[in-house]
């Protein structure tokens, strides 16, 4: 009987790639997403994506969606304590349900895998990493091979104004920065996507104004 999983959901391509690669495998059962979002500016964590257009996404995936709400004091981030916290609470229900595992999109980083995997023991949990230590500039190159659509939603400094909006593609790939991941697993990029095959409709999505804020730049996607 496979192991039933819930998969922590950023909208992301990581994610995108790493449900494909649950789905693919006869170990696990898919039963949930999980995603983090902003209450204050009701977007995705880090990613800075409407939470409408999050809704679209897990009902074109067909899969329940939870959302942890992230709560900020004058603009500042919770800290990591009760970020934790509030994730253990968001977690227990799964856990009361008998689903044991929780998967993420992550690489390569070490540390974060070690902290995530920390906090999941806490709880006897254990984490589910579909593509870790995945080759990144194959990775990327199989998301543009497999269909998958997507648009950069924050950069940082190293991409600049100009990424931020862009899709996707192999023209972007060919354009990062030397130093910079394919996948952008350090961080220096988030990604939309609107289309591929775990969906079945694409999202109906356009790119609107770019903005800054805190050094980052983010792109402002809009439903249609």
């Amino acid at each position: 009987m496979p192991e039933k999983v819930v998969l922590s959901w950023s909208g992301g391509k990581d994610s995108a790639m790493a449900l494909e690669a649950l789905l693919g495998d006869d170990r696990y059962e898919v039963v949930g997403l999980l995603t983090s979002v902003a209450e204050e500016y009701k977007r995705i964590s880090h990613h800075g994506v409407r939470e409408e257009l999050l809704d679209r996404q897990a009902e074109s995936i067909g899969l329940p969606l939870d959302k942890l709400y992230l709560p900020s004091d004058g603009g500042v981030p919770c800290t990591n304590e009760h970020y934790e916290k509030l994730m253990r609470e968001a977690l227990q229900p799964y856990c009361d349900a008998g689903v044991m595992r929780v998967a993420h999109g992550d690489l390569f980083l070490e540390d974060l895998r070690a902290y995530r995997e920390k906090n999941l023991a806490r709880m006897e949990m254990r984490g589910v990493f579909p593509l870790w230590k995945r080759d990144t500039a194959e990775l990327i190159q199989t998301f543009i091979r497999s269909g998958y659509k997507a648009y950069l939603s924050c950069v940082e400094p190293v991409l600049g104004e100009s990424f931020a909006g862009r899709a996707i593609d192999a023209d972007l790939i060919a354009d990062l920065p030397e130093g910079v991941d394919p996948c952008g697993e350090y961080g220096e990029y988030h990604s939309f996507v609107f289309d591929g095959p775990i969906f079945r409709q694409p999202i109906d999505v356009s790119v609107g104004e770019v903005v800054c804020r805190d050094t980052r730049y983010y792109a402002e996607l809009l439903p249609r």
